[in-house]
């Protein structure tokens, strides 16, 4: 009985002490720097958005993150760095939907699983684009474009910023879901293609309501349609979605680019929830709604789980379109 008596203390110290370790293991975390990388250039959105976050979540979590900006192909490049990273809560990527839901169609070797290989944190917001003409184009509405696209097949030139991108894909899901055809006439970046489209050199292009907002304002362009799913607030009220166009085959046409926030697959429930909550404080504030919104997104409040959910669904969506419109990219 005595025997009985000391293996059950024993075994209760034990699993006393198993449970004060895992606590203390929670309790520890951080406990050094934040690696957060952004796996895009300095100076575009993903960038903006972890300098944003990032000097208020570390002082929430008491420690420094260190931004760290790796990109390549679409985000693929920092996207393979993160995914290799230990899953111990110190290291972050800033990804979008280029890197998490359309690299994954586009390029046959990707190094990297966006579903497998990572974890949801947190989707900062999305960014619907908008699809617009030169200010004197003959094509008033969306549905005089498609009209012209349909008795004319392959004649209408949309811009992009480049192959692959959201930009590009939108134009594709919109030749698909309609059933026309466009030539695809990619750049180099935004600047240059919305250049030719103001000149009439191009007949039109999807943007984001940030690059294409100015230029709409300032009459030099011509804003045709918005690819949300219900129309714009502010400066893009008077402009119809995709779907009001009413073309065959155009119902529930959305398209939208978004930022968001991922851990290498394997990191610690504890630490994505603690992560996720502290950013959702950070973004609710009035001052980062603001900010966020003056990017051209629409804030976002979903959970880690709504956001695979939402990946997932954005994967499906993209290969559809990719394989549909015959785009490979090495």
């Amino acid at each position: 009985m005595t025997h009985r008596r000391q293996f059950l203390q024993t075994s209760v110290a034990l699993a006393s002490g198993l449970l004060t370790t895992s606590a203390f293991s929670q309790a520890a975390w951080p406990s050094k720097p934040i690696n957060y990388l952004v796996a895009f250039p300095a100076g575009g959105t993903t960038d903006i958005l972890a300098r944003l976050v990032s000097q208020k979540l570390g002082a929430a979590l008491g420690t420094t993150l260190v931004i760290e900006n790796k990109g390549g192909a679409g985000g693929s490049v920092g996207s393979e760095i993160a995914a290799r990273a230990p899953a111990d809560g110190h290291h972050l990527l800033g990804g979008t939907i280029s890197s998490h839901a359309i690299n994954i169609s586009l390029y046959p070797k990707l190094a990297y699983d966006p579903i497998k290989s990572f974890t949801p944190v947190y989707l900062y917001g999305t960014n619907p684009v908008v699809l617009v003409v030169a200010a004197n184009s003959p094509y008033k509405t969306l549905r005089d474009l498609m009209t012209a696209a349909k008795a004319n097949p392959g004649k209408l030139s949309g811009a992009s910023a480049g192959n692959g991108t959201s930009q590009h894909l939108a134009q594709e899901l919109l030749a698909f879901k309609g059933d026309v055809k466009f030539t695809h006439v990619p750049y180099k970046g935004s600047a240059p293609a919305i250049q030719d489209v103001m000149s009439g050199q191009v007949d039109f292009m999807f943007d984001t309501t940030v690059v294409a907002g100015a230029h709409i304002q300032s009459g030099k362009l011509r804003a045709l349609a918005v690819t949300s799913s219900k129309r714009l607030t502010d400066a893009f009220t008077d402009v119809p979605t995709v779907a009001e166009s009413g073309w065959p085959g155009t119902q529930g046409f959305e398209v939208v680019s978004w930022q968001a926030l991922f851990a290498p697959a394997g990191t610690p429930k504890p630490i994505v929830d603690k992560l996720h909550a502290e950013i959702l404080k950070i973004i609710q504030t009035p001052e980062m709604q603001d900010r966020i919104k003056g990017l051209g997104m629409q804030p976002s409040a979903m959970t880690p789980d709504q956001v695979l959910s939402f990946q997932k669904s954005e994967i499906d969506k993209w290969a559809q379109v990719i394989k549909a419109a015959n785009i490979k990219l090495e």
